[in-house]
């Protein structure tokens, strides 16, 4: 009788694909996502489809709980699990990760996914709008237009120039919440502990053009670009760094607001109090 190996799921005498459960729970960059076993192998001869077809679970990667863990983009892999699913590519619209989701695509080896996300070339070899929408393209102009062409050409360029897109005012909120503990009748210093996240609020547009990639959309990551959101936060957690992006983009601070809560760390009045603290800081882009 073949026996089973429960922490690895390897049966003895069973093929590779068998040994693993039928619901596999993965960890893309931080990102878990579960899933079947039958949609990483849905498509032959890709990364996923060798990984979990023709190796063992022993020779994957795992993480602290016992995940399989894939180094890449953990928010654009559900792009590639849906593709996945039925073979068929569904991205929201204002999608403006569509280059690097091509590169991911490569990365696993879906070729037919990378095709679709490649920029389409029309007969004078320029790209079209089909698939990258965000790259905007000169309006032509009729020429029954007559003299009032160049004009209509120019006020149509002005509206998509990226110069003055990217100067465009309005105001982005940065918080974070922080706590620090005074000793005994305040004889001992200070200790201050800064919370290792930092939220940001406002425009999508306005903050993916100040914070880039440093800006973390995974709570909210298909918002279009002139909605407002409240969801997204700093991959880093120095505030200063934050403040330095904001004025290098043209933002100034103009309000800032704080409240603050008083704790003791156990119920002894005399012990150390802990103070926690939210701050908002309001800069603005006129």
């Amino acid at each position: 009788m073949a026996l089973a190996d429960p922490e690895s799921g390897i049966s003895n005498g069973a093929d590779s694909a068998s040994s693993f459960s039928d619901i596999i729970e993965l960890n893309v960059g931080g990102q878990v996502y579960v899933t079947r076993h039958t949609t990483l192998i849905a498509v032959p001869d890709s990364l996923l489809w060798n990984m979990f077809s023709k190796k063992t679970p022993t020779e994957l990667a795992r993480d602290s709980k016992g995940r399989f863990f894939l180094d890449r983009d953990g928010f654009l892999f559900r792009y590639i699990l849906d593709y996945l699913r039925d073979l068929n590519l569904v991205l929201p619209d204002y999608f403006p990760e569509k280059s690097r989701l091509q590169r991911e695509a490569e990365f696993f080896k879906l070729r037919e996914l990378s095709k679709l996300l490649s920029p389409k070339m029309s007969k004078d070899n320029s790209i079209t709008d089909e698939i990258c929408q965000s790259d905007s393209e000169e309006p032509s102009v009729p020429p029954l237009l007559g003299p009032d062409a160049s004009r209509t050409l120019s006020v149509a360029s002005t509206a998509h120039s990226p110069s003055l897109e990217s100067k465009k005012s309005g105001y982005i909120t940065v918080g974070y919440r922080g706590s620090y503990t005074i000793g005994r009748d305040i004889q001992t210093d200070a200790k201050f502990r800064r919370v290792a996240r930092i939220t940001v609020c406002g425009k999508t547009s306005l903050a993916k053009e100040v914070f880039g990639d440093t800006l973390n959309e995974s709570r909210d990551p298909d918002r279009p670009p002139e909605r407002y959101t409240s969801r997204y936060y700093l991959k880093y957690n120095f505030l200063e760094q934050a403040f330095d992006k904001l004025s290098e983009f043209g933002f100034h601070m103009v309000a800032c607001s704080s409240t603050g809560t008083c704790a003791y760390s156990s119920s002894d009045p005399n012990e150390d109090k802990i103070w926690t603290s939210y701050t908002e800081y309001v800069f603005c882009r006129e």
